[in-house]
Parts: C-alpha cells; sequence; structure tokens
C-alpha cells in the first residue's frame, strides 16, 4: 500500500484553481495506481491555532513538571503533522497565493510541523521523496509585468519542500485565475484559459508518473 499525503489550504472552497489542479493530479494517481491511499488535510477548513508554534518553541526549554496543557497540545499536534508526513510516499501541496505571498494556513502549518524535532534544523527524514506544489495566482507577476518580483511566494514553497525539507519538488502554477472575473482584464482571459489547461495537463502528467513510481516501489 502506497500512502499519498494531500494538503489544502485555499479559503475558495469549489471555486480553488489549486484544489481542481490537485484534484487533476489526484485522479491521475489514483487511475494508474492500484493499492494507493490518499490522506488529506485541509487547513482551511480546519485551520491550525498559529500560537500553537511558539509553544513548540518553548517545550523542550521547560521541565516536564511545568508543563502547561496548551504546551502539551501544540507538542500533540506538531507530532501529529509530523506522523502524516512520515507516513507518506508522496505529497501534493495545494498552496494558494494571497497578498504576494504563501497563505497564512501554509506557514502556520509548516511552523508547527517544524515545531516536531524530527523536522527541526537540518533534519531531512523526508529527504528524497517526490512532492507536487500546486500554486495559483489572480495577476500577473512575470518579467515585463507591472508586478513583476512581487511573487514573494512561489520561491518560498520552493525553498521550504526543496531544499529545507529535502523534497525531490516540481511546482506546478498558473496565473491571471482572476481574470474570468475581474474587470479590466478581459484581455487576459484567453491567456488565463490556457495557463489554467496546461497546469492542469501538467497534473495529470506528473500524476501518471507518479503511479508509475509508486507501483514501482510497492
Amino acid at each position: 500500500m502506497s500512502t499519498v499525503f494531500r494538503l489544502d489550504a485555499s479559503i475558495r472552497g469549489k471555486d480553488s484553481v489549486t484544489r481542481g489542479v490537485a484534484d487533476t493530479l489526484e485522479r491521475a494517481i489514483l487511475d494508474n495506481a492500484g493499492n494507493t491511499d490518499v490522506v488529506r488535510r485541509d487547513i482551511a477548513r480546519e485551520p491550525i491555532d498559529s500560537s500553537l508554534w511558539a509553544l513548540t518553541q518553548s517545550a523542550p526549554l521547560v521541565p516536564d513538571t511545568e508543563s502547561s496543557n496548551r504546551r502539551d497540545e501544540a507538542v500533540r499536534v506538531a507530532h501529529e503533522l509530523a506522523d502524516e508526513m512520515l507516513a507518506a510516499d508522496a505529497y501534493v501541496i495545494a498552496a494558494p497565493f494571497y497578498n504576494f505571498g504563501v497563505s497564512q494556513h501554509v506557514k502556520t502549518w509548516v511552523d508547527v510541523l517544524f515545531g516536531d524535532p524530527r523536522f527541526g534544523p537540518g533534519e531531512q527524514p523526508l529527504a528524497g521523496r517526490p512532492s507536487y506544489v500546486i500554486t495559483a495566482r489572480g495577476g500577473g507577476y512575470g518579467p515585463g509585468t507591472p508586478r513583476e518580483g512581487w511573487d514573494h511566494g512561489t520561491d518560498w514553497l520552493r525553498r521550504i519542500f526543496g531544499d529545507v525539507m529535502g523534497l525531490d519538488t516540481q511546482v506546478i502554477e498558473t496565473e491571471l485565475t482572476l481574470a474570468p472575473i475581474t474587470p479590466g482584464m478581459e484581455e487576459l482571459r484567453d491567456l488565463a484559459e490556457a495557463n489554467l489547461r496546461a497546469a492542469h495537463e501538467s497534473a495529470r502528467q506528473v500524476g501518471k508518473r507518479l503511479s508509475g513510481c509508486l507501483e514501482a516501489a510497492a
């Protein structure tokens, strides 16, 4: 049995682009790999308390006799997040782009996860495992656009999952996702549609490849 861990963070529900592309990737995996389980965590619908991070940082410095219920809860949640990651063979991370950066839900999840000693500084227990990070931007941030250089989220995701965690990470990205509903972006709608089609096709292709790897490793 292979396990794929899927993280969703979009607040847009059924209208979410990252959820939709992640669905395409997941279907491609399950359609082509037998005996595969998908474990899901939706941190938009069930957010992680951001105050837990500080408590995980103080826990190692405080004797057990002085620990509080809140600190114990923080350690328990960090342990739970770490267990989910360690139990998986591959990862699908659907991480939308909000306010020019990474979603607060994703940042909190990462911070609390890193509060577990198994994911502490220098630790890479997941090194080499495949991960697919799906992100979507409402506007355009490429070279020559008015907001070139304003994307402070995508490189952060690459750093965290690729460099820090040591995962074999591929980013599937699309942008101009707000063009279909935003006045003044009408001329960009064809490009937006093409970008989205390309993201779904990339998700299908990597899902098929991943399924082959999971089957071979089973």
